[in-house]
């Protein structure tokens, strides 16, 4: 009975994984590449690198969108996204010929250094692991859904894998990789000592990524993680907003009010007023390491200058925080380019295992299917396939 109960588990493991292989396979290695997607931008794209060689003070966020703003005076600026320290602003922007482009422009000198007008490599990496770049339908993407789906086959694998490797708990004191008894016993050991040293990543992997999942149901639900931002009422306004377009108070201003409110407040996604009706809205982090760059947040009414609404991970509910902690936890951005490269090389320990799981199958369905081709058992063979001899041929 214990055999089979083995052998269950053992056939168990698989199906967790190799019907789904190649997807499962091709989400951890676009996974693993989006964690150092910065990194690689910094080391392929010289514009995008944020130099400083006189050491000179950063400009605040108000300058960097003035500096933008002097170039292209017909421009419409959305948004001014920031980073690392090592790579530039982003400010993005609408004009006459540009439909959509961003600016990358030095926080240090002010300079422009690139005006971006397609899609960015970690954006793209990130779309590609996220949801295979697949189309999004109002509040959906059937991408989204299969990456999220991979959440469920890698907890099913991590624990098959536990209850078919028994005492996994050795392989921390006594890692076992024998290298001088073949192929087979190789990428097993491979394939079992990567496994018992990712147990916490794999964990952390499935529990990030059934929240993911949870999160598309929601969207696709119409159900609001976060509140939306409120309008300015027309009865609001003053009077000189209905002619003049410019706001009463400025950028400068409502990082001020930010800054009062959170003093340690670190801006990365500020979004300017589309319309007159519309706020300024600031996004930052703080000074709560586990939560993302967006767990911050102030709310200020452009005419007034009053703070209209605040965002502090004190105040969020229960899937607010669930929501902001995700990334930073699935993508490593806890700790900066430290953790970062931990989780790189734990995201290539289980890109690699899902290839020393399919090689090792693989070589289990060749060896199984010659063993078929060579074994003919004499009591399988057909009576009305053998001669039958007369009366005749026996005397």
């Amino acid at each position: 009975m214990a055999k089979l109960s083995n052998r269950f588990w053992f056939q168990l493991h698989g199906w967790f994984s190799l019907p789904i292989w190649i997807i499962f396979c091709f989400v951890c290695l676009t996974g693993t590449i989006a964690v150092v997607s910065h990194e690689l931008t910094w080391l392929a794209n010289p514009d995008a690198r944020a130099s400083n060689p006189n050491n000179l003070e950063k400009k605040s966020s108000a300058e960097l969108i003035s500096i933008v703003q002097n170039a292209h005076p017909t421009a419409k600026i959305t948004t001014l996204m920031t980073f690392e320290p090592y790579l530039v602003h982003a400010v993005s922007f609408t004009d006459k010929d540009k439909p959509q482009a961003i600016a990358y422009i030095n926080q240090y000198t002010g300079d422009i250094q690139a005006i971006n007008q397609g899609i960015t490599f970690t954006g793209f990496m990130r779309g590609l692991h996220s949801w295979l770049l697949f189309p999004w339908e109002s509040n959906y993407s059937i991408g989204y859904y299969i990456v999220c789906a991979m959440a469920i086959v890698m907890l099913g694998a991590l624990i098959t894998g536990l209850v078919i490797y028994k005492n996994f708990w050795r392989a921390f004191t006594q890692p076992k990789l024998r290298l001088k008894q073949g192929k087979k016993t190789l990428l097993a050991d491979l394939h079992r000592l990567a496994g018992v040293w990712s147990i916490w990543f794999l964990l952390l992997m499935s529990v990030t990524g059934l929240w993911y999942l949870c999160q598309a149901i929601l969207w696709h639900a119409n159900v609001d993680i976060e509140p939306h931002s409120h309008l300015i009422s027309e009865q609001h306004l003053p009077l000189s907003a209905m002619d003049i377009p410019t706001p009463n108070f400025s950028l400068a201003h409502a990082f001020s009010v930010a800054e009062q409110k959170f003093p340690d407040f670190k801006g990365s996604y500020i979004m300017l007023p589309e319309h007159k009706r519309d706020t300024y809205k600031l996004f930052g982090s703080g000074d709560f390491i586990f939560y993302d760059q967006y767990s911050y947040g102030v709310i200020v009414n452009p005419w007034t200058g009053v703070l209209e609404s605040v965002r502090q991970p004190t105040d969020m509910t229960v899937l607010q925080t669930l929501s902001h902690i995700a990334d930073p936890l699935h993508y490593g951005t806890i700790g900066g380019v430290w953790t970062k490269i931990i989780w790189f090389l734990f995201g290539t320990l289980l890109t690699g295992m899902s290839i020393t799981g399919f090689l090792m199958w693989g070589g289990r369905t060749v060896r199984a299917a010659k063993a078929v081709q060579v074994e003919t058992p004499i009591n399988k063979v057909n009576a009305s396939d053998t001669p039958q001899l007369t009366t005749q041929e026996v005397n």
